[in-house]
């Protein structure tokens, strides 16, 4: 199993030189990656931008795998999307992961109070197009995209990604909808997972739908630093993502689970 932090990027980590300078003691620490959660509003708390913060990491750092986890695909347009990975794939050396999701309104309001589409079927049908969008992107030919949603007209996208993106997609256990997307792609995000029996059926229903498609293949749990840590991977957890508070979470509090080593 790998192991990564997973930061808020609220109050005190919405400065990107702090998040910097965790994610150079994480690398020299042993951890294997550092992924940061992308928003643009939380209850009136500080907020960075995820792709800003990235970009300084992955300038900072030459080994830890680092990514959005997740970034919310309907809420933002996939040309952008694809220059942006492209460009912080070759920023980073090809150490991207990209975790996708249909995202929430729940907890800032980010789609609602900015007129973003709110229906879930509609931006599960924006995530899914997205998805299509980026994979022909980076294979730097000519994209040709006419959709419900989106259009993208014979352009092409270059450079390419320094290196094949790797593509997580987040989903609630149980739901079998989130697991099949995430079975066409590389990894598999479930969101709050809380025993190690949810992620086994997890685990066996995406064997089962990936029944002859090639390995490897990644499932990420989010726990916190206490948790049986050992007892995920056994159910069939690849990577371990260092879960904090998402609003009370300080510099001091990430450096006492960083410093005691990955899992």
């Amino acid at each position: 199993m790998r192991s990564a932090l997973w930061l808020p990027l609220f109050d005190e980590l919405a400065d990107p030189i702090v998040l910097t300078r965790l994610a150079v003691e994480a690398e020299e620490a042993g951890w294997d990656g550092v992924f940061v959660w992308d928003h643009v509003n939380w209850h009136g708390l500080a907020v960075a931008d995820a792709w800003i913060a990235l970009a300084a990491i992955a300038g900072a750092t030459s080994t830890i795998r680092l990514g959005p986890m997740v970034t919310p695909l309907p809420r933002r347009r996939p040309a952008k999307v694809a220059r942006e990975t492209a460009t912080l794939d070759r920023l980073s050396g090809g150490r991207l992961v990209l975790g996708v999701g249909l995202g929430s309104d729940r907890f800032g309001s980010e789609f609602s109070a900015l007129g973003e589409e709110t229906d879930d079927r509609r931006r599960a049908g924006m995530l899914d197009e997205s998805l299509a969008i980026l994979a022909a992107a980076w294979s730097g030919e000519p994209v040709h995209h006419h959709g419900e949603h989106f259009t993208v007209d014979g352009m092409q996208f270059r450079p390419t990604p320094a290196d094949r993106i790797p593509v997580w997609a987040a989903g609630f256990p149980g739901k079998v909808k989130p697991m099949r997307r995430a079975a066409a792609l590389d990894g598999f995000f479930p969101v709050n997972l809380a025993e190690t029996d949810q992620l086994a059926a997890v685990t066996a229903t995406l064997a089962e739908l990936r029944s002859g498609r090639p390995d490897p293949y990644d499932i990420a749990v989010a726990l916190p630093a206490d948790a049986d840590v050992p007892a995920f991977a056994k159910a069939g957890a690849t990577w371990w993502l260092a879960e904090f508070d998402h609003e009370h979470t300080s510099a001091a509090d990430v450096r006492a689970v960083l410093r005691n080593g990955p899992a």
